[in-house]
């Protein structure tokens, strides 16, 4: 007969420890990304792979409904890290981009329920880490301004932002589906519009990581809300001065802008 404190042991045994940060060329990384290092940056892409790219927690999964035969890569790496064959192979890429202030609330909860991300302490302590570029993945300003910039002399690829599709989805989709050179009909994009609803993907398991063990969902669920301005209920007025402040310093591209309201 097992106890309930053996229960509790076997339950802490079946979680690994959680990782922390190494610096990897000059962004915070984790050893679950690079122990296979090798292998990432030898991948071979087809010429007709779609690459969606977003910084951890940026943006909803609008791509995966769509009705496209190619193979669809998701990755959460920053452009100088994506494997050369992508390039080479002249792939078309969708970056997503989701507004600092939301994204650092919603990664903020994913660190707190996911055991493969390093432990994210308090808010106030993660929200200074964030900053800092003390993350998984590096530093958001660095990510979405490498993507932003490399649209410069990289034609196949597509920038979207999150606030954007909460704001219109059909719209987006319409944007995406152009870019990617499909046509679907109408019951296909309404299809992929009803799918694509934040509630919707909420109930699917495929999307959803319910099933997932290392992700305690009664800590918080790994879809959360999917709305634009929730982190009016997290910072406190004098944390919201000290990011914009931040922002102000570490945002050099006047060309690249986000909403934190829509």
């Amino acid at each position: 007969m097992i106890t309930l404190l053996e229960k509790y042991q076997l339950n802490r045994m079946e979680q690994p420890p959680r990782p922390t940060l190494i610096d990897f060329h000059g962004v915070s990384m984790t050893k679950y990304f690079t122990d296979n290092w090798d292998n990432v940056q030898n991948f071979k892409a087809r010429p007709d792979d779609i690459l969606i790219a977003t910084y951890p927690k940026a943006g909803v999964d609008l791509a995966n409904k769509l009705p496209t035969t190619p193979r669809l890569i998701k990755t959460h790496l920053p452009v100088q890290f994506i494997p050369k064959s992508f390039w080479e192979q002249n792939c078309r890429i969708v970056y997503v981009a989701r507004n600092i202030k939301d994204n650092v609330v919603s990664y903020y909860h994913f660190g707190r329920m996911n055991s493969l991300q390093p432990e994210p302490g308090d808010w106030s302590t993660f929200l200074h880490d964030f900053m800092e570029g003390k993350m998984v993945f590096g530093s958001w300003y660095d990510h979405v301004n490498g993507w932003w910039e490399k649209r410069q002399t990289y034609s196949k690829l597509h920038y979207m932002f999150f606030e954007d599709m909460i704001e219109d989805c059909g719209r987006e989709i319409d944007r995406l589906c152009s870019f990617l050179g499909l046509s679907p009909s109408a019951e296909e994009k309404e299809k992929v519009t009803t799918g694509s609803k934040f509630d919707n993907m909420k109930q699917n398991k495929m999307a959803n990581y319910s099933t997932v063990q290392v992700m305690n969902h009664k800590v918080s669920p790994f879809m959360r809300k999917g709305k634009v301005g929730d982190w009016k209920n997290h910072f406190t007025v004098a944390q919201n001065e000290k990011l914009d402040e931040d922002y102000k310093q570490k945002m050099k591209n006047a060309t690249l802008k986000f909403r934190t309201e829509v």
